[in-house]
């Protein structure tokens, strides 16, 4: 039974958002204990960053380590928010909103806002961390953190208008915020995999550490009916190096759909700013096949990356785990988009009941023009599932000095396939093995690739007609270059197959694509290949 100090603090909230005319039952019913309101817009926001910018970075930080230092992974584990206590429990809205814990491996504090409405205007009240709101055993070293010490990050619930028998809003969420500035969704298949980040600051450069700017303020907007399948979340980022203001517009669909407008500013120089970073794994694929590593045929979480250029090429490159990191940079112009995508939906090719043929692709999709600048993908040695490996983000031309401010805009989309898809043939697969031909000695270093294509303008062929492999590569030879019907039965599935035999041991960037006369027929597939 609820306490009269509990009492107080709730009806005291209750009172206050009466007087501010908004639904003060929405809110006083979660139990939920709020700061007094302060004016909040997103200019005011994007201001706050400005001028934190203008300062020295403080990461301040009074919670005592030793106690969340032992909430551990287990101890974090059983820290369970009471759905009871969710914001937006009763709505407005579909989707509650429910909170992650502190502890060893989330040191940073994470302030959470209600916004309220008075008339036209807008107020935000912090949500005070309090135990009461978390199933947490009695011996938990999380009692010993103080009240008010803020949370690690936060989750959007499952619509609590939806069918409950099979997924109950209370066990379900569809977006996830924890740790730095990360975030996830679930696609189309229901299932979590890779994450998105708010910005990535000097990925793999040989002369400095990577950053990890933090969200460090959310601010959730009550949705304007109970009907509404959107989320509007506000968000302060901060860093040594950049501070940053974010409206997030989610929607929750077939796929989830987020709509981001991002202002940065930069506090010092930097080498290489990552703008809407996608961070997955890649362990290993059939391209290679490692031998007595582990048992199942593939592990991956996405299998390559996508690129719609603004010259409106379209490219897949395959994704690999390098024996050393290795950067690679796509220039160009004004990018209709690229995503990091699991295209391999079989789950006899994983045989894993964690479901990687569910992972769902991540595609951004810029709104405006970004100009001139590159895709970059960063591919990290990985020997085990548990690293997220792989990074892919855009990084301007120009020079990212400090006292430099960016505007953007993007859609990012969480679904089973990337939204645009060409109408040329798709590469779903690429497979490498040793040259040379059966029965035959093998020569040494020569590596075969059979590269798939379906779909597309190879399913209206006529018969007898072969695609044309369009091969290059900065250096090396080819050799059996040919296509091949795929003996399966499926139209329009074609194998292009070459040995390659490289200069040495220089790594080279192999191009092809599939033409029949002057008619492209597939996409244009490019893998880095390094002597092995």
């Amino acid at each position: 039974m609820p306490d009269r100090r509990d009492f107080l603090s709730a009806a005291s909230a209750g009172l206050a958002l009466a007087a501010l005319g908004l639904p003060a039952e929405a809110l006083a019913q979660t139990g939920l204990k709020l700061s007094p309101p302060e004016p909040f817009s997103f200019d005011a926001l994007i201001a706050r960053a400005k001028a934190l910018a203008a300062k020295p970075y403080d990461n301040r930080n009074n919670l005592p380590k030793d106690v969340l230092d032992r909430i551990d992974y287990e101890q974090h584990g059983k820290l369970r928010y009471k759905t009871d206590h969710a914001l937006f429990r009763d709505g407005p809205g579909q989707f509650p909103v429910t909170f992650f814990h502190l502890g060893r491996f989330f040191l940073e504090p994470v302030h959470m806002h209600a916004l309220v409405r008075s008339d036209a205007n807008w107020f935000a009240r912090e949500v005070l961390y309090d135990a009461d709101y978390f199933d947490m055993p009695a011996d938990s070293p999380a009692r010993q953190l103080p009240d008010g010490a803020g949370f690690a990050g936060f989750r959007l619930q499952e619509s609590r208008r939806g069918d409950q028998a099979q997924r109950p809003w209370q066990n379900n969420d569809w977006v996830a915020f924890l740790g730095a500035s990360y975030f996830r969704a679930i696609g189309e298949l229901y299932q979590y995999g890779l994450s998105a980040r708010g910005i990535a600051i000097d990925v793999a450069q040989p002369d400095r550490p990577e950053e990890f700017p933090n969200f460090t303020h959310f601010y959730f907007e009550p949705p304007a009916s109970n009907d509404s399948t959107t989320v509007v979340v506000y968000a302060l980022l901060q860093g040594p190096s950049i501070t940053g203001a974010y409206k997030f517009v989610l929607k929750r669909d077939k796929a989830v759909i987020m709509d981001i407008d991002a202002q940065l500013f930069l506090r010092k120089n930097v080498a290489r700013l990552g703008i809407a970073p996608l961070t997955s794994m890649y362990w290993y694929s059939e391209t290679l096949k490692p031998t007595g590593i582990d048992w199942r045929p593939e592990v991956h979480d996405s299998d390559g990356l996508a690129l719609w250029t603004g010259g409106g090429e379209r490219i897949w490159r395959p994704l690999n785990n390098p024996k050393a990191t290795v950067a690679s940079s796509f220039s160009d112009t004004k990018p209709r988009g690229f995503g990091l995508l699991q295209r391999d939906r079989e789950f006899g090719h994983y045989l894993d009941g964690v479901h990687y043929e569910r992972r769902p692709s991540l595609w951004v999709e810029p709104l405006g023009d970004w100009g001139e600048g590159a895709v970059q993908l960063v591919e990290i040695p990985t020997d085990d599932e548990i690293h997220d490996n792989i990074v892919a983000y855009w990084v301007p031309k120009a020079p990212s000095t400090a006292g430099k401010s960016y505007r953007l805009s993007y859609r990012l989309h969480w679904a089973a396939d990337e939204p645009y898809p060409t109408e040329l043939a798709r590469c779903m697969g690429t497979r490498m093995g040793r040259g040379g031909q059966p029965g035959q000695p093998r020569p040494q270093g020569v590596r075969k690739f059979m590269v798939d294509f379906h779909g597309g303008p190879l399913a209206g062929l006529a018969f007898g007609v072969k695609p044309e492999v369009v091969l290059s590569a900065g250096s090396g030879r080819f050799s059996y270059v040919f296509a091949e019907a795929v003996p399966d039965g499926v139209p329009g599935h074609w194998r292009a197959q070459f040995d390659f035999a490289p200069d040495g041991a220089s790594p080279a960037d192999i191009r092809l694509y599939l033409r029949n006369g002057d008619q492209t027929l597939s996409e244009t597939w490019l893998y880095q290949f390094v002597p092995f």
